[in-house]
């Protein structure tokens, strides 16, 4: 019966490619990046004779490099060439596989949107279409436990939610260190959604250039001290007025606008 070649990949420092009586070991991993090379170091031993090994290090990728590696391992293993060719192009396979995954694990995870129930939604609406909205909202800000405060922290509420229409409004907090500007931007923040806000201490200057393009999009953006934005005020602004912004930067024989 044949045995399908596997790859263990329990640590990713030291790779397992079992592929018949061949047993590779991919010493010290692969790197993630790079797809236009496949740098390894490899162990090859043929059955259970451990102590008879081959051991080389080469770009997968360069045709010379395997074909002198299958040669070599060919004739220090006792094995014929033609097989370990097969089991060196499977491993190549099974290692870009692995890579591809590594790579698509690592992506950072969309937070997950909240979807209201028909429940939910009827509560809600409820609650928008009865009168005195203003008055109810700045009592339910209170009762989440915002105490003083209650004009400014129902502009800042009213400022936040304005993120969901097409031109939203913008608040800066003045005031002398240390009377809690903050403190009524962190608090006020925890009545939105964990998926719609992004905290910000400190932007570079070209941070906002690699966003995507619907990234910021009916996001709430919370800047803690403008100390952390003095070199994205441009972008910024640029943001707030025109709700877009674009780069040009040189590349050889060509430009590219991002």
């Amino acid at each position: 019966m044949n045995i399908v070649p596997k790859l263990i990949v329990d640590n990713p420092e030291l790779l397992l490619y079992i592929d018949g009586k061949l047993h590779t070991t991919v010493l010290g991993g692969i790197k993630l990046t790079g797809f236009d090379r496949l740098k390894v170091t490899l162990k090859i031993v043929s059955g259970s004779n451990t102590n008879r090994a081959f051991r080389h290090n080469l770009d997968l990728y360069n045709s010379v490099q395997a074909e002198q590696l299958i040669e070599k391992a060919a004739d220090a293993l006792d094995v014929a060439a033609a097989e370990l060719a097969g089991a060196i192009s499977r491993l190549t396979t099974a290692l870009e596989d692995y890579r591809s995954e590594r790579l698509e694990a690592m992506k950072p995870k969309q937070a997950e949107k909240k979807q209201l129930t028909e429940a939910e939604r009827k509560i809600a609406l409820q609650y928008l279409k009865a009168p005195g909205m203003l008055g109810r909202t700045r009592q339910a800000i209170s009762a989440s436990g915002i105490i003083g405060e209650e004009v400014n922290s129902l502009i800042a509420y009213l400022v936040y939610i304005s993120r969901k229409r097409n031109t939203p409004l913008h608040l800066m907090c003045l005031g002398p260190s240390g009377t809690g500007k903050t403190w009524l931007q962190e608090r006020v923040s925890e009545l939105i959604p964990e998926e719609d806000k992004l905290e910000i201490t400190m932007l570079s200057m070209n941070a906002f250039y690699y966003f995507g393009k619907d990234e910021l999009k009916n996001k709430l953006l919370l800047i803690e001290d403008m100390d952390g934005a003095d070199n994205v005020l441009y972008p910024l602004r640029e943001l707030q007025s025109k709700r877009r912004i674009s780069k040009t930067v040189t590349l050889k024989d060509c430009f590219h606008a991002v």
